[in-house]
């Protein structure tokens, strides 16, 4: 008796684990198992004024994360997923003042508009702008931090968008 039932709840959990299929991934994203390419446009500027070296970097970051954390497919154009990107601002400006009446922390704020098309699923496509900024000290002249700043600001804008695609926050 004993040993019928343990092997009909050994063949039901074989059945039930082969009917279930879950996806996996390095950065906890639900990608569709039927999602295999990504394609991402180069972001172009439309700020102001802009470092010049920064839409290279926040393509270039985006690419990496799919390329390092997904098991999609990068590919040049008219991937199963299409990330297309603008810069719409990259400004600095003071955001505290000391005792007399200088700045002692300055704030580089950049902002973005990304739209996300899911050519296997219409209704998971957005068009939305993401902000991120990064604070360093009024005793630094920017270009000397700017690098810096603009990969840490790249990495949290990559991070909001990639969570905005495939976590659905």
């Amino acid at each position: 008796m004993k040993s019928g039932f343990i092997h009909r709840l050994l063949f039901l959990i074989l059945l039930l684990g082969t009917a279930c299929k879950v996806n996996y991934s390095l950065s906890g994203a639900s990608i569709p198992d039927n999602v295999k390419t990504v394609s991402i446009e180069y972001f172009e500027n439309q700020a102001a004024l802009t470092n010049p070296n920064f839409p290279q970097i926040i393509t270039e970051a985006l690419r990496d994360k799919f390329l390092s954390q997904t098991r999609l497919k990068l590919v040049n154009s008219d991937g199963d997923v299409h990330f297309r990107g603008f810069i719409t601002a990259y400004q600095s400006a003071p955001v505290a003042v000391s005792g007399n009446d200088q700045a002692s922390l300055n704030r580089l704020t950049i902002s973005v508009a990304v739209s996300y098309e899911n050519k296997l699923d219409e209704s998971q496509n957005f068009n939305q702008s993401f902000t991120r900024f990064a604070d360093f000290s009024a005793s630094q002249n920017l270009s000397s931090v700017e690098d810096a700043l603009m990969n840490e600001i790249a990495g949290q804008l990559v991070q909001d968008i990639f969570n905005r695609a495939f976590l659905n926050w």
